[in-house]
């Protein structure tokens, strides 16, 4: 059992553990928990019970935390849905007019409706993937370094020079089956052998010479599958990879 000494100082504790103000007028508060916590800490080394070191360690502690205000106490539960007020949903912002409405829509109607803007939405989707596609293909026809190539020092304005003569070869109906262009830059008869290949009409270069100089001519002929030009160009193809529409 404990002594008698050590029950006084227990029921003193009780009595003035959650009542600051009873026989602790004149002390401040710091005063006050110093006592209380000084109490605790005799008590706990005389005390051989375990729930009851327990109890005390556990009062201990609470008294060594300051004791939290009203707003603190709220930021415990800041996080909606105890503190902060939670914002309305489209629906509760819907008048009840518009939701019953909505609600009461004929299922016969609904399901044309429905029908009607997945067959609209597919429509132009499907023709802008047919014509990325096309494009694709034809980017993949071009050779890896020559794609590498063209990637690493992109020259629109170049390209769509070479595209433009080589597009209108392909459209054009006379019986001119070659194209002979000259070329004397190598990486830029490189760019022009890419767009051959982007559209499908063969490219060979062969050398002569010219007024004492070296001279290179590159001959551009259809292919038996060369069809329609892509819709997309290749400069439309690369900017749109570069960009990330594809």
């Amino acid at each position: 059992m404990a002594s008698a000494d050590l029950l006084r100082r227990e029921e003193e504790f009780y009595s003035s553990l959650f009542d600051s103000a009873k026989g602790d007028g004149a002390k401040s508060r710091s005063q006050l928990i110093e006592r209380k916590i000084e109490l605790l800490e005799d008590m706990a080394t005389k005390v051989s019970n375990r729930r009851s070191r327990k109890w005390m360690n556990d009062r201990l502690l609470i008294e060594l935390v300051p004791r939290l205000h009203v707003e603190e106490i709220k930021g415990l539960f800041a996080p909606p849905p105890w503190g902060e007020e939670v914002p309305l949903s489209a629906f509760c912002r819907t008048s009840v007019g518009e939701w019953d409405a909505f609600r009461s829509i004929d299922m016969d109607a609904e399901a044309r409706l429905m029908q009607h803007m997945k067959r609209s939405s597919q429509k132009p989707r499907n023709h802008v993937d047919e014509g990325e596609l096309i494009a694709l293909n034809a980017w993949h026809r071009i050779d890896r370094q020559t794609r590498e190539a063209i990637k690493r020092n992109f020259l629109p304005d170049l390209l769509e020079i070479y595209e433009e003569r080589v597009r209108a070869f392909i459209e054009d109906t006379s019986d001119k089956d070659v194209l002979m262009m000259n070329v004397q830059d190598p990486f830029q008869r490189l760019l022009l052998h890419g767009v051959c290949e982007f559209y499908n009409v063969t490219s060979t270069t062969t050398s002569s010479v010219r007024d004492g100089r070296p001279w290179k001519t590159t001959t551009i002929k259809k292919r038996q599958g060369t069809g329609v030009p892509s819709r997309i160009t290749l400069v439309n193809f690369l900017r749109m990879k570069k960009n990330g529409s594809h």
